[in-house]
């Protein structure tokens, strides 16, 4: 197919490209960029030519078969859309990921709530966040408390070294086990190859370490994110600062 410079063309003037370029090396001067954007700026030449579109044959990108310009044009447009489709179903799955962390979330928060006596919630939210998250291994240490508490779990003495670490978490700590001394809490921890450590405050005081063991060493991983874990660390360290009021008379 030749088509010749007239009024409409970009460009009526010789080329001075290069021969041998697939680019730029023209029929009667005129380029292959010029019929480009003759084309693009002139869409009423197909409908003054409309024969050319059931004789202009392309090759499939399916084989070397030859198509027409509407068949190549059909193979182009399902394409895309398989491409739309695949970003659809990945955007559903992410959002069906999240209603089901939310869900858990909120399980995990009301069990909080729901849980009013103080001896028994440090081990209710540890039982609520192991069976909604599916972790393999949780503990707790809390300091500070009344004297009331010394002889539970979570009440047992911490070294000094892990209340700083504590104090200097912005952020949950998520990491292979290199040998923390709170990873001595868990039960197995010698079958623990990541975890992760979540601080509780009131307000910017940290008073106890929330640790989450898994001898997946991907389970938690450095450059993973933090919200969630963020997120239980303060409905976690909201539910457990009753520990701390004086029962009511």
């Amino acid at each position: 197919m030749s088509i010749t410079a007239g009024p409409n063309s970009p460009s009526s003037s010789p080329s001075t490209a290069a021969p041998g370029s697939a680019a730029t090396d023209g029929v009667q001067g005129i380029t292959e960029t010029d019929i480009a954007h003759y084309l693009a700026n002139n869409p009423g030449f197909f409908e003054r030519h409309a024969d050319l579109l059931a004789t202009v044959q392309l090759t499939s990108p399916h084989g070397q078969r030859a198509v027409s310009l509407q068949e190549r044009q059909m193979e182009m447009l399902r394409e895309r859309n398989k491409g739309l489709e695949q970003k659809i179903m990945e955007m559903v799955r992410n959002s069906q990921d999240n209603v089901a962390l939310f869900d858990r979330l909120h399980r995990f928060t009301r069990q909080a709530l729901a849980t009013t006596d103080g001896a028994l919630l440090p081990d209710s939210l540890l039982l609520s966040l192991q069976h909604e998250f599916l972790i393999p291994q949780v503990a707790m240490r809390l300091w500070g408390l009344p004297s009331e508490y010394d002889s539970t779990p979570h009440g047992q003495p911490v070294s000094d070294d892990v209340k700083s670490f504590t104090a200097s978490l912005s952020l949950p700590y998520c990491g292979v086990n290199s040998g923390f001394e709170a990873g001595e809490w868990l039960g197995d921890a010698d079958t623990i190859q990541s975890m992760a450590m979540v601080p509780l405050r009131q307000g910017d005081h940290s008073f106890g370490l929330l640790v989450l063991g898994s001898p997946d060493a991907t389970r938690y991983s450095a450059g993973m994110g933090t919200e969630f874990l963020v997120r239980i660390g303060e409905i976690a360290g909201a539910a457990l600062a009753r520990l701390y009021r004086p029962a009511a008379a």
